[in-house]
């Protein structure tokens, strides 16, 4: 019964990624001429298992390319072809080429031929140039102790009997061992036993699982790494011995035998060697399992919270019972939460790792020489969050190495090392998380700031901005401060779609610079979307959450430290403060509670204060976020909504969205010719 292969399709794919990646990185780590061998291994049996896993799932054209990527790689490992700086970038390229093949084979859209058969003649021309191919010095003639001779021997013999035992899940991760059979071919006469003694009986027959295990008998002058790299694939889920043939062992001298071949091969025999990587405690699950995982602890959140409005309405015994067991239900729920959130947590890494050779490729082009540093990459984040921010960040590097990094000259004449510091940081601190990306170029100049905004008629001529306030202006719509348009920016569609797709997912982004010292954006996040830690509050007869991350503190309102600006504007003098006061319920259109002393949540927003006052504080607690686009539409103020515990309806309050309605407001009733507010905005 064969096999459906076209299931392991998408596990081959993440791991020809995940193995691109690894052979990525060591490229762009290494320096010429001071080659290690373990990363040249790490950048071959990467091309090795790409090159396997792509013939076993018939993907001839990815096996094939591969293969030529892995004979120039050998020639490396080998020591006969010199690793300079133009074979790297040759490396680099072929690796881009092999990522838009696999992309082409998972999407269905297959291979560009014409640019795989380009690169394959550059390929051929590299390995049949001899000028890169360095000579091997032969090695000095050295008399050897007798113990030594039988290993020497070994090590390229006329023979090699194989004992190998696969794993029985071999084949669920795309094995196939005929392929390793038809390598082994090549390099000399194979002769193949198969061993049955673990065969089950019919009935009892998985087709999925390997039953098998085969002894081997290769013939020919063969060097031992030779058949061990053949292997190299499978070694993590199988046994593998390998011997020399008996009949060659006979045949060496006596001495050899008694003083140095025989121990070896008793060892060998004892404790056959298992040629095995780590394995890793961990399996592959479907992001869509896990989201329903997460929904689903949503939903206990929620049933939990409703059982607590229960709590005061029982009496006697069983109430006590039933507070403990609520109490108890509680804490379960919330670490069970914990966990299943931890799930969607990964290191934010996986984001980092696409920028080394991003600034490289991109300060090559623009003639800057720069260092990458890079730091807190095992800082998790939620998936969600991870998938967003990296085309913020792109746009952020990108705009670090053409404005903010000069070149080298320029560096020199300002008493500056040559080489630019590009920096990338995470790290987490009160429930979010910090993304920093801070360069040590020219910095940015607020006057220039301010006149470029003039003269692209984004700032009137008459306005006035603190120096303070002048980077905010970075994010305005059709910004930019690029005298000429280039593939890399002056477009003005940079730092606004930052912005844009940051206050997307609930965070901010500030910026702070020196001219001439360099500058730094800071990106902050919610550690995830799925959950939140909310202060209930009453307004009218609704009840809204505001986030408790956003809160500074709450207090009764001094009528005599209030003072009234305009309409809609109150400032209110905290501690030689004046902070302005949005009157939720103005704002919503709601019945003012009458209340002499109403109550004030002081709010933090870009490092600014505001109050917003409400009718009635209420108990805080964590609520399940629901998208309320996806339900009902985009309301200005209101960033999602949650269930409450007694069934209804909460809104969750977005700080930004509701100073920029009150904004509105304020100029409505300032300027009563202003074009009147998109209805959806408003609130019920």
């Amino acid at each position: 019964m064969p096999i459906d292969v076209s299931q392991f399709h998408q596990v081959f794919f993440e791991e020809s990624f995940e193995g691109l990646d690894t052979m990525e990185e060591e490229l762009l780590a290494i320096t010429p001429g001071q080659v290690e061998a373990d990363s040249i291994n790490a950048i071959f049996r990467g091309a090795h298992t790409i090159k396997g896993g792509a013939a076993t799932f018939g993907f001839d054209d990815i096996a094939t390319f591969s293969h030529q990527l892995e004979t120039l790689l050998d020639q490396v490992r080998s020591g006969s072809r010199e690793l300079d700086v133009p074979m790297v970038e040759l490396m680099l390229r072929a690796v881009d080429l092999l990522r838009t093949m696999i992309d082409g084979a998972g999407s269905g859209k297959g291979s560009d031929k014409e640019a795989v058969a380009t690169f394959t003649t550059r390929l051929n021309q590299a390995l049949n140039d001899e000028s890169s191919a360095t000579v091997v010095p032969s090695p000095p003639q050295i008399t050897q102790p007798p113990e030594s001779m039988a290993q020497a021997k070994q090590k390229s013999v006329e023979g090699w009997q194989i004992h190998f035992r696969p794993d029985p899940a071999i084949f669920a991760h795309g094995n196939d061992v005929a392929l390793l059979f038809r390598e082994l071919a090549e390099l000399g006469d194979l002769e193949v036993t198969a061993d049955l003694s673990r065969l089950p009986s019919l009935a009892e027959l998985d087709a999925e699982q390997c039953h098998i295990s085969w002894r081997l008998a290769l013939h020919g002058l063969i060097e031992k790494e030779a058949v061990e790299a053949i292997f190299e694939w499978v070694a993590d889920e199988s046994e593998i011995v390998i011997n020399p043939l008996a009949s060659l062992i006979e045949a060496m001298p006596a001495a050899a035998v008694e003083t140095g071949s025989q121990p070896s091969e008793v060892r060998a025999q004892e404790a056959p060697r298992r040629v095995a990587a780590e394995r890793t405690d961990s399996i592959r699950v479907n992001i869509e399992k896990v989201d329903a995982l997460v929904d689903l602890v949503g939903e206990l959140v929620i049933t939990q919270s409703m059982l607590s409005q229960l709590e005061g309405l029982l009496k006697g015994s069983a109430a006590d019972q039933f507070n403990e067991g609520l109490n108890q239900l509680e804490q379960h729920t919330r670490n069970l939460q914990d966990c299943v959130m931890r799930m969607r947590m990964l290191p934010i890494a996986f984001v980092f790792n696409r920028f080394p050779r991003m600034v490289r490729d991109l300060a090559t082009a623009l003639g800057k020489q720069v260092t990458l540093e890079m730091d807190g990459e095992t800082t998790e984040i939620d998936k969600t969050v991870m998938e967003t921010i990296g085309d913020p960040l792109m746009h952020l590097v990108r705009n670090a190495i053409d404005h903010g990094l000069e070149e080298p000259q320029s560096r020199r004449a300002a008493g500056k090392p040559e080489s630019c510091m590009l920096s990338l940081s995470a790290y987490h601190q009160g429930g979010n998380i910090y993304v920093e990306v801070r360069d040590d170029g020219r910095g940015i100049d607020p006057e220039r700031i301010i006149g470029h905004a003039r003269e692209k008629g984004l700032l009137a001529e008459e306005a006035t901005v603190a120096a303070e306030a002048a980077w905010e202006l970075l994010f305005l719509p059709g910004f930019s401060t690029a005298t000429e348009v280039s593939d890399v920016s002056g477009r003005g569609v940079g730092l606004d779609v930052v912005n844009r797709n940051v206050r997307a997912l609930g965070g901010t982004i500030m910026v702070s610079s020196e001219p001439g010292r360099g500058t730094t954006f800071t990106i902050r996040l919610p550690l995830t979307l799925a959950v939140l830690d909310g202060q209930l509050i009453r307004v009218g007869d609704d009840v809204y959450i505001i986030p408790l991350e956003a809160i500074v503190e709450s207090i009764q309102l001094d009528n005599k430290c209030l003072s009234a600006v305009e309409h809609w504007l109150e400032l209110y003098s905290l501690r030689d403060e004046y902070i302005p006061i949005i009157h939720l319920a103005r704002l919503f259109h709601k019945k003012e509670a009458v209340s002499h002393r109403p109550l004030v949540v002081i709010v933090e927003y870009e490092g600014r204060h505001v109050g917003l006052a409400v009718d009635q504080l209420l108990n805080q607690q964590q609520v399940v976020i629901k998208s309320l686009e996806s339900n009902f539409w985009k309301v200005e103020g209101v960033s999602a909504a949650t269930i409450l515990g007694d069934g209804t309806v909460g809104l969750i309050l977005d700080v930004g969205g509701l100073i920029h309605l009150a904004d509105h407001k304020q100029r409505e009733y300032s300027d009563p010719e202003s074009p009147a507010i998109n209805s959806q905005w408003m609130l019920p």
